[in-house]
């Protein structure tokens, strides 16, 4: 097991230099360019500038959902339920097509005054405005993470979040969420639902940066990974050993596979999420590679399978086996079982030591001290990583989700 004391990886961060709102203009925020062990910064309206001409840049393009939903007991109690996960239907697909009734993973605040019952929405239903008078949403908990969810009508539940649910902003921006961050808080490119933080390194892109990335010969790929509430989970053990990370969707096309095949097995990740969807998808390689035939994709209900464990990259013993052979192993097992998207789930955590297989460059922002982001950073740049944020910190660089961009060249 990897032992790496937490402590080793504070530093500073006063809470003015957390961004508490975003700029008006995305792609006018700082880009701190680090370039193997140089360091400047720039506009990250400029980022093709550091990105060389035919590389492949993956981004992820899930989207945040409107997570938060508030319910009332009869005593008047004010209850917090947070989604994390479909339960039933567990396709994600599906669930926001759910009609009726559907059941979810949450997190329950001030769960202590809620030990059974039926709970009824707050300040919707009856009002007229929202058109929910008649819909009736009520939740109840089957246990302790599950609850389920029934309503009347014919809104789809995707239709019900957009009317009634609140978007879930970092809880470190000290603020309620407000009408504006339901469009600052999506990237550009955001389609597919599930997420309940955005993968913020994204939000610097505009429509004029993703055309000057075009023009510059630099091709395109989409990922998806469903960002789970596991994103702000701070390491409270000692050494990172003692860390559980949560587990996290991930769907990727075959076309993207074979795509980064073509660049040699490498790409540039815009996200830490981005990294560990790429990253997880070189282990699932060896593991079809090992088990080939055996393994299948799905269960009765669509449930993927296919998982990435998080001290699984530590534990495998794989040195000799390329990116390439890697992914050209996965692609097989796809063909055979003639999928052409791959559904999985990973609960993948980088570390310093973690040997890097496909990501060669990351844009990502500045991260919270003691995090298990800050240690993937480091991972890739090394003890280096403490220069970056020095220089970022000397320079009115603005930190965490709405904050400024930096560009990782190790």
């Amino acid at each position: 097991m990897i032992d790496i004391h937490i402590k080793d990886f504070a530093y500073d961060l006063p809470d003015n230099r957390i961004a508490k709102y975003p700029l008006v203009e995305r792609d006018t925020s700082k880009l701190l360019v680090y370039n193997k062990g140089n360091i400047s910064h720039d506009t990250f309206r400029n980022i093709t500038a550091y990105l060389p001409k035919g590389a492949l840049m993956v981004y992820n393009n899930t989207r945040v959902i409107q997570a938060r939903l508030f319910f009332q007991k009869e005593s008047g109690a004010r209850i917090e339920v947070f989604l994390l996960e479909p339960h039933m239907p567990r396709d994600y697909e599906q669930m926001f097509q759910s009609r009726g009734m559907c059941e979810w993973k949450c997190l329950v605040g001030n769960s202590k005054k809620w030990k059974g019952g039926l709970l009824h929405l707050c300040n919707g239903v009856g009002d007229e405005s929202n058109g929910l008078d008649d819909i009736n949403l009520q939740v109840e908990r089957l246990d302790d993470s599950v609850c389920r969810f029934t309503w009347r009508g014919d809104l789809s539940f995707a239709e019900l979040l957009e009317r009634v649910g609140e978007l879930p902003i970092p809880p470190y921006l000290n603020r309620r969420s407000e009408p504006n961050d339901k469009i600052t808080y999506q990237t550009v490119y955001a389609r597919i639902k599930g997420s309940v933080a955005a993968p913020t390194a994204g939000l610097h892109f505009t429509d004029r940066v993703l055309q000057d990335i075009d023009a510059h010969d630099i091709e395109r790929e989409e990922v998806t990974l469903h960002v789970g509430a596991g994103t702000f989970k701070p390491v409270k053990s000692e050494t990172i050993s003692g860390h559980e990370m949560h587990s996290e969707f991930i769907s990727v096309k075959r076309s993207t596979i074979e795509r980064i095949i073509a660049h040699g097995g490498k790409a540039v990740a815009v996200g830490t999420t981005s990294v560990r969807t790429l990253e997880s998808l070189y282990y699932l390689g060896l593991k079809v590679r090992k088990m080939g035939s055996v393994l299948v994709a799905h269960n009765g209900d669509e449930e993927p399978l296919l998982e990435v464990a998080q001290w699984e990259p530590y534990e495998s013993g794989e040195t000799a086996v390329s990116s390439v052979e890697a992914l050209e192993s996965l692609l097989s097992w796809m063909v055979a079982n003639n999928l052409d998207v791959l559904h999985a789930s990973t609960r993948i955590i980088i570390v310093p030591g973690y040997k890097y297989h496909i990501v060669e460059r990351l844009i990502t922002n500045f991260h919270q001290p003691q995090s298990t982001l800050l240690l993937l950073v480091s991972a890739l740049i090394g003890d280096d990583w403490r220069k970056v944020y020095d220089y970022a910190l000397a320079h009115e660089f603005r930190f965490l989700s709405y904050g400024d961009s930096s560009i990782l060249i190790p």
